[in-house]
C-alpha cells in the first residue's frame, strides 16, 4: 500500500515517480482527485523545469547534491551528448543496475540490498548505493546472502521480467552482468529541462 507523502508526490509528480504509483488503483483514486479539485494553474518555464528535477530526484532517490554533481559531471560533455551522459550517470548506479536486473520491486529496496551488502562487483563486495557500473561489471549475489529470504525463488519470480537490452542477470546463477551502456527510453523524464534549470 503506498504511504500518503508518496501519494501526494506521485499526484504533484506523475505516477513514473514510484513503482506503486503505476497501478490502476493510484491512476482512479487519482482521477477522482483531480475531478473534485480547483484546475491547476499552467506551470511557468522555470516551474516546469523545478517539477522535471524534482521528478529525477524522488525517482532515483538521491539528493540535491548528488542531482547536482550528475549535471555538472555530465556537462562536461557538449551538445547532445550531455543528456546521454546524465541519463548514463544516473542509470549506472550500482542501486538502479541491481533495480533494472529485477531483484528489488523499487529503487529504495535496491539500495537497501545494496547497503546491507548482498552484492560482489567484479569480486569486491560494494556498500555503496552510487557506486558507478560499468560495461563489462559482473555483479554477483553475495554467497553469504544467496540464501536470505529476499532471493528466494528467483527464478520463479524473473521468469516474466524483462530487464533492459543493456544489462542480463542469469537467476540460476546469480549473476549479472553489464552488457552496454545504458539505453534511455524513458519517457517519464525531461532530461533536457533539468539541465536547462541548472545552466541558469
Amino acid at each position: 500500500m503506498i504511504s500518503k507523502p508518496k501519494f501526494k508526490i506521485c499526484r504533484r509528480l506523475g505516477p513514473g515517480v514510484y513503482d506503486k504509483c503505476q497501478t490502476t488503483k493510484f491512476s482512479t483514486s487519482s482521477g477522482k482527485f483531480s475531478a473534485s479539485s480547483k484546475r491547476p494553474k499552467a506551470l511557468t518555464e522555470y516551474g516546469a523545469q523545478l517539477v522535471e528535477k524534482q521528478k529525477i530526484r524522488f525517482s532515483y532517490g538521491i539528493s540535491e547534491r548528488q542531482l547536482s554533481n550528475y549535471v555538472k559531471k555530465a556537462s562536461q560533455v557538449k551538445g547532445e551528448g550531455t543528456a546521454i551522459k546524465f541519463y548514463e550517470d544516473l542509470e549506472s548506479r550500482l542501486d538502479n543496475v541491481v533495480y533494472r536486473m529485477g531483484l528489488a520491486p523499487s529503487r529504495r529496496g535496491s539500495r537497501q540490498m545494496v547497503s546491507h551488502g548482498h552484492f560482489v562487483v567484479n569480486g569486491k563486495r560494494v556498500t555503496i548505493p552510487s557506486y558507478e557500473i560499468r560495461i563489462g561489471d559482473v555483479i554477483l549475489v553475495r554467497e553469504g546472502s544467496k540464501t536470505k529470504k529476499i532471493f528466494e525463488n528467483l527464478v520463479e519470480k524473473l521468469k516474466d521480467y524483462s530487464a533492459p537490452s543493456w544489462v542480463s542477470f542469469d537467476a540460476t546463477k546469480m549473476e549479472g552482468k553489464i552488457l552496454s551502456k545504458p539505453k534511455n527510453t524513458e519517457t517519464f523524464l525531461d532530461l533536457k529541462a533539468v539541465l536547462e534549470f541548472y545552466s541558469r
